[in-house]
């Protein structure tokens, strides 16, 4: 699935899809190491139909869910449902069973729904009733959120949050992208999407990812990274301690060095360097640094910390 194919996959998503080579991208690195991809970026930015793209691409079952203030934790993972013909209770499977999941305006669900997907991301497991099922792999959740709503959206906890590998901020296409997306549309001129990977391919390529070499310094480097979300005042950043109230929790190092290592793959390269951790840091730990008032109020984002911390980080 090396270079060549990886290729084909971005040319065969592009049929539907104008742009948004990172989005893209993060997709696959979620894919080649089973991490869940959270999507934020306003309406319209062809968010839900990259993963539905994709899906067709790989030749995965997908589903999608639309989250509601009115769903309910059975409308994802299912429910005992009683048959009076034989008077038992019979299990019915919700669309969380898939390969794809794709959580649309998840931050649209209230706790209680959110909460049903901790089991699901973390172990790959459903429970109902007294059954436990385990889910077909691979297995992703793709979720996209509006961050300009707030009429009727609840933000996601930080539990939660932490379960998803990358955090995409998608943004607007470039001015020829959204001319080319326009002649399109109005054209109607989209080609059909033809499945170009299997299940089987998948597997090879995710033995031959972690094949890939990180060198001793570059672990390191990964995870001073990552504590310097929480020692800011042992990295210099003394400054900014009074706007971060939580950096990112082990989690985010794992992710890092998986992240790292399937840009790499993507790339054709046979190692990781610091370039490639720097390009999926802030993907991988900006929605777990939690900000405090005192940065809000003083427009201090997660994006603006992760830039110090690479800047003062040693290099290997």
């Amino acid at each position: 699935m090396r270079s060549t194919l990886i290729e084909e996959i971005k040319q065969e998503i592009s049929k539907s899809v104008v742009g948004q080579e990172k989005m893209i991208e993060s997709l696959l690195i979620g894919l080649l190491c089973q991490g869940h991809i959270l999507l934020e970026g306003v309406p319209g930015l062809a968010k839900t139909t990259t993963v539905n793209a994709l899906s067709r691409v790989l030749g995965l079952k997908f589903k999608r869910v639309q989250f509601t203030p009115d769903l309910l934790p059975s409308d994802i993972v299912g429910t005992e449902i009683y048959d009076p013909a034989t008077n038992s209770f019979k299990i019915k499977h919700g669309p969380v069973f898939t390969n794809l999941l794709l959580a649309d305006e998840i931050n649209r669900a209230p706790a209680k729904v959110q909460s049903a997907l901790l089991e699901v991301m973390q172990e790959r497991q459903v429970t109902i009733g007294d059954d436990t099922f385990k889910l077909e792999l691979p297995f992703l959740v793709l979720a996209t959120q509006n961050p300009i709503e707030h009429e009727g959206a609840y933000a996601l906890p930080e539990a939660q949050l932490d379960r998803f590998m990358m955090k995409v901020v998608v943004g607007y296409n470039t001015k020829e992208e959204e001319l080319e997306i326009a002649r399109r549309v109005a054209q109607n001129n989209f080609e059909t999407i033809e499945q170009k990977v299997t299940k089987e391919d998948i597997d090879v390529a995710v033995k031959e990812m972690r094949s890939i070499h990180l060198d001793p310094q570059i672990e390191e480097y990964i995870v001073e990274l990552v504590r310097a979300t929480r020692e800011l005042k042992g990295y210099g950043l003394e400054e900014y301690k009074p706007f971060v109230e939580f950096g990112a929790s082990p989690r985010a190092s794992i992710d890092l060095y998986k992240a790292s290592r399937a840009v790499a793959y993507i790339k054709g390269y046979d190692h990781v360097s610091p370039i490639e951790i720097a390009y999926v840091a802030k993907e991988v730990l900006r929605h777990r640094i939690v900000l405090s008032y005192e940065a809000q109020a003083s427009d201090i984002t997660q994006d603006d910390i992760i830039n110090k911390i690479l800047s003062v980080v040693p290099i290997p």
